[in-house]
């Protein structure tokens, strides 16, 4: 009798920029991935869609899905082709336009990301972190409160903490199940209050990440991000997780130990960005395993994780995770 294996279970949550970058490096292994992204997203080609069609935005799950796709690369390029004309599709993405087109057809969000995913031919599922529109509000430390996700790092002002509204909003039942049999999960990288805490702060979402039995890492970024982790250590993006969730479940750190070139600092300084400082010492004081490795890489004098590098990281942790988990 042929016994196959099953391939070990990763789950990673995000959204933004961050989030396509890592899962390109991911889908390259033999492993069974599921992208939890974030539906928070209100500006742009996402917030005119979510507002017009009452529909969650389709931005992020959109690029998601074509990070994970496996079609020939003009698909792929249609897809996220965006319009420039001066008419009313001027900024929207194809791909923004055939989800809420397959929205509409199918009645539900999440049925029109599965059936875009069999379309596209995606290793792996993706899945919002909510089959409904959020709103992402933050309150400085002021006191004020800023609402919407495109508003909050443009206040200059510093965070005191984020939530959603609704407050009682539910993620998928798929959602849950794919966390509680997760063998690694991973969160990140990408903005901290505005891309990870989105997800993290639907309510028994989070609670199921905390008491997941997987070993949960957190791929810390490489650049601090004006109006949102101004002079952030390494450390302190983990307490601010810590503290909206109000409980320590990370269990390893993936930080960068490459010297950031002093031309690209000038460049990150004008965006008032500057490289996070990682202070391992305050890391493992917070019981956590730090990996350090040169994952830096640029593009167009961005700053990037190396995909390839980050994700081969990764998948050498899920093996180790996983041989544990047969031994024990």
């Amino acid at each position: 009798m042929i016994i196959t294996q099953k391939q070990p279970k990763i789950v990673v949550i995000g959204g933004g920029t961050g989030l396509p970058v890592l899962l390109r490096g991911l889908k390259q292994y033999p492993v069974d991935i599921t992208a939890i992204v974030t539906v928070a997203d209100d500006g742009g080609s996402s917030g005119r869609i979510r507002d017009e069609l009452h529909i969650p935005p389709p931005g992020d799950v959109r690029n998601v899905l074509a990070a994970m796709s496996d079609v020939e690369p003009l698909v792929e390029q249609m897809f996220q082709h965006r319009f420039s004309q001066h008419n009313e599709l001027s900024g929207h993405s194809l791909g923004n336009l055939i989800i809420a087109a397959m929205t509409s057809i199918t009645g539900d969000f999440v049925h029109a990301i599965r059936e875009m995913s069999k379309f596209l031919n995606v290793r792996g599922r993706v899945l919002p972190a909510a089959n409904q529109s959020v709103v992402l509000n933050a309150e400085m430390e002021d006191g004020s409160i800023v609402t919407g996700e495109s508003n909050i790092p443009n206040a200059k002002k510093k965070i005191k903490r984020v939530f959603l509204t609704p407050s009682d909003v539910m993620p998928l039942a798929e959602t849950l199940k794919s966390i509680r049999e997760a063998d690694l999960i991973v969160m990140g990288p990408g903005s901290l209050y505005t891309s990870i805490l989105p997800n993290l702060l639907v309510p028994a979402l989070g609670a199921e990440v905390c008491k997941a039995k997987a070993k949960k890492v957190y791929v810390c970024n490489l650049m601090t991000q004006a109006g949102e982790t101004s002079h952030f250590s390494a450390s302190d993006h983990v307490k601010a997780i810590y503290e909206h969730l109000g409980c320590a479940f990370i269990d390893t750190i993936l930080v960068n130990n490459e010297e950031v070139p002093p031309q690209i600092k000038l460049r990150y300084k004008e965006e008032l960005a500057q490289p996070v400082h990682f202070d391992v010492a305050k890391l493992l004081e917070l019981g956590l395993e730090v990996v350090q490795e040169q994952i830096m890489t640029f593009e167009h004098e961005y700053i990037r994780h190396d995909t390839k590098k980050v994700a081969n990281i990764l998948y050498r942790l899920l093996v180790d995770e996983t041989k544990t988990a047969l031994e024990s």
